[in-house]
């Protein structure tokens, strides 16, 4: 009991169990969430119903790949022990697919009489951006809309700081020289639109209170229209701005 305004802290500690049991979900609860995660890893057996076997048959090449290549650890009797493998491997195919990604993009760019640079912007940009937009659904969901929003942010980041670095350090490693860039000012004011883009998310999400609405959504949504068609009109010439 309080004495003198002051408690124990026996008193204290009987009080913080009791609030850690109100708030710890029941073991039974547990069981069911651990269930319904528990999976028993990939695998190539036919689907019984129609739409799993078309994505079976669509998606068979990538998976064939993955599953003689990849440990899965889901798989239990001893593939836990070889996750770091698997989290190597991961990176290699991602790797490939990139690769091949962007290169087939640059042919179907070039058969269409699309520049590169806009299939930078619009396609490789929106295909290399689905697991951010995966990941940012589910830790959304989870309640965590912070960790949404700072890992679409952090990702960026990480692109413009070591994404872009990395390879022009291996390549003036290889070649011993220098890569040029653009010296016409459209490099300088792409960075500028970018680090505006940023500020106005930041204050986007300030007017919505710090909280993840779908008046925010459209908000983005539109900033990033925004941003795609300026890019397009200046990489056409419809307006130029030097500096």
């Amino acid at each position: 009991m309080a004495k003198n305004g002051k408690i124990s802290f026996d008193d204290f500690f009987d009080w913080y169990k009791q609030q850690n049991e109100l708030r710890s979900p029941s073991p039974q609860g547990n069981e069911n969430e651990n269930t319904e995660e528990e999976s028993e890893g990939a695998s190539l057996s036919f689907p019984p119903d129609l739409y799993g076997r078309f994505m079976y048959i669509v998606l068979f090449p990538i998976n064939v790949g993955l599953y003689f290549t990849v440990p899965d650890v889901r798989w239990k009797n001893g593939w836990e022990k070889y996750f770091y493998v698997t989290f190597l491997l991961a990176i290699v195919w991602i790797a490939i697919y990139a690769y091949f990604m962007v290169w087939w993009a640059v042919i179907a760019g070039d058969f269409a009489g699309i520049p590169q640079a806009v299939m930078g912007l619009t396609f490789l940009a929106a295909g290399t951006s689905v697991p951010d937009l995966i990941t940012s659904v589910i830790v959304a969901k989870q309640g965590h809309g912070d960790m949404a929003v700072s890992s679409s942010i952090g990702s960026n980041i990480f692109d413009v700081a070591m994404g872009l670095p990395f390879p022009w350090l291996l390549g003036t490693i290889v070649y011993g020289h220098g890569i040029p860039l653009s010296s016409d000012g459209t490099l300088f004011l792409s960075l500028l639109i970018l680090f505006a883009m940023v500020l106005l998310v930041v204050i986007t999400i300030f007017l919505c209170n710090w909280k993840m609405t779908k008046g925010m959504g459209y908000i983005m949504f539109v900033l990033y229209v925004l941003f795609v068609t300026q890019d397009l009109l200046r990489h056409y010439h419809v307006f130029r701005v030097n500096f």
